[in-house]
């Protein structure tokens, strides 16, 4: 186990990325609190995301926004060097065949800051996410 210096949270992996400090109340919180050069990003995906779900509700969840209603549906958050996106393992196998360029894992997909955010996959997966009750 690893205890970060700074939070005193512990962690199954060396220097594991989080978040420390007291968890957002906000989405817009969880936002401002980022890199101005990681905020638009976040705001675009955050933007399709309540496009696709306008009657979804925004909360933090697990320390990452959220858009949940009855249940969490999905999350996103920001890394050092990619954006997490978490549909859950459901999502991630029926989109599998279109994910082929991305680092994945069973419930998450990982966007490199330094390539263009899909977002048009990102709604289709939030939209299945909620059209079929499969979520995180």
């Amino acid at each position: 186990m690893w205890k970060c210096p700074k939070c005193g949270r512990s962690f199954k992996n060396h220097n594991q990325d989080h978040f420390c400090g007291e968890s957002p109340k906000t989405i817009d919180e969880y936002i401002a609190a980022q890199t101005e050069s990681v905020q638009p990003l976040l705001n675009q995906v955050r933007d399709t995301i309540r496009d696709v779900l306008p009657d979804a509700e925004e909360r933090i969840s697990w320390r990452m926004p959220t858009f949940w209603q009855k249940h969490n549906i999905i999350h996103f958050a920001a890394f050092k060097m990619h954006l997490g996106l978490y549909p859950g393992d459901k999502a991630m196998e029926h989109f599998a065949d279109r994910l082929t360029e991305y680092k994945t894992s069973k419930g998450a997909l990982q966007l490199p800051y330094n390539n263009p955010l899909p977002l048009e996959l990102i709604a289709e997966i939030a939209k299945w996410c909620y059209e079929t009750g499969n979520h995180h």
